[in-house]
């Protein structure tokens, strides 16, 4: 990084001479699938004394017109591409804020390599993923979508699942990855007595038996998804992965689609190797109308839904655009001095 350092005071020097010339900022929100904007430009204009360019970008090529149309000084994405080509383009970008989460949509060594900040809003919703995952969990395990597709059939026979359906004291839960979602289900589902076992490489020791993810392949009864999608981690569970799984487990994925290949659970839960999968994320959304995880058995979809109520949808648009605020009133304030 020490070689990095001239060309970061550079850009920043070259942020605060802009920003000390400049009234307001420009900030560009990229894309929405999340209503009206209004409020959030209304909110840029009365703090910051923004010009706010509402976009309705979907491809590289969408944000690189934008850019070299407004040049922004700040930059909201949803799930328009930030590439390294984009930020190229930035002359005095300042930062970069996701509404949401994940962080996959953004070159985050390209932005570093600017000195560009990126920032997302990590805590909008922890307890509505937790209690999706939780939720899809638990009705897997107690059967209930194949029991309400046999009532809705004319079926009427309680006991007809009952070999196949476990005590859930006597289930293991691999957890894949333990943030602050993932412990939150981890401590809903140990409330009935479910062992709980992480597979990690950022945890600590702690609560939860740390294991490898061979380990938990082999141990697990339920596994639940809670990391983010990384290059390493692509397709993390893959057709390998359900070969070395000894239990039939079901599988919960509500983080990032590309965390699973697709194909190869819809072939797990076909040939038996995985028993049921709660997907709320998918690798291409919306979901094709070929997807082979549409017509794979005992699978559980929602179309990436698990973050959404009414406060978490509040909490989420305007922690996105305070990003911006908080970023460019530092600017501004150092500019100033």
């Amino acid at each position: 990084m020490t070689g990095d350092r001239p060309k970061l005071e550079k850009s920043r020097r070259k942020r605060l001479t802009y920003m000390t010339n400049h009234h307001g900022p420009t900030v560009l929100l990229t894309d929405s699938d999340l209503g009206d904007r209004a409020e959030d430009r209304a909110f840029l204009e009365a703090v910051l004394d923004a010009r706010v360019i509402l976009a309705n970008c979907r491809t590289e090529a969408d944000v690189l017109a934008a850019v070299r149309a407004d040049s922004p000084d700040a930059i909201v994405t949803q799930w328009a591409p930030i590439t390294a080509g984009v930020i190229a383009e930035l002359d005095h970008c300042s930062v970069i804020s996701r509404v949401g989460i994940g962080l996959d949509v953004v070159d985050l060594g390209a932005a570093a390599a600017a000195g560009i900040g990126v920032r997302n809003v990590p805590d909008y919703c922890i307890e509505e993923v937790a209690s999706h995952a939780t939720a899809m969990l638990l009705a897997l395990a107690r059967r209930l979508p194949l029991l309400d597709a046999d009532v809705r059939a004319g079926g009427w026979d309680a006991a007809s699942g009952a070999q196949r359906t476990r005590r859930l004291s006597t289930m293991i839960l691999g957890l894949v990855g333990a943030g602050r979602i993932g412990r939150t289900v981890a401590a809903a589902m140990s409330g009935w007595g479910v062992e709980v076992i992480v597979c990690d490489p950022f945890a600590d020791e702690g609560d939860f038996e740390l294991v490898s993810l061979d380990d938990l392949a082999r141990r697990a009864d339920m596994i639940s998804l809670h990391a983010p999608l990384t290059a390493e981690n692509h397709h993390l569970l893959d057709a390998a992965f359900f070969a070395r799984c000894e239990k039939s487990p079901i599988i919960v994925n509500t983080s990032r689609g590309g965390l699973i290949d697709g194909a190869a659970l819809a072939d797990a839960l076909r040939s038996g190797a995985v028993s049921a999968a709660g997907l709320d994320v998918f690798e291409a959304e919306p979901l094709p109308a070929d997807d082979p995880l549409r017509s794979a058995p005992n699978c559980l979809m929602t179309p990436h839904a698990a973050w959404s109520s009414h406060a978490a949808l509040a909490d989420l648009r305007r922690g996105a655009v305070q990003n911006v605020v908080d970023v460019l009133r530092t600017i501004r304030q150092e500019a100033e001095q």
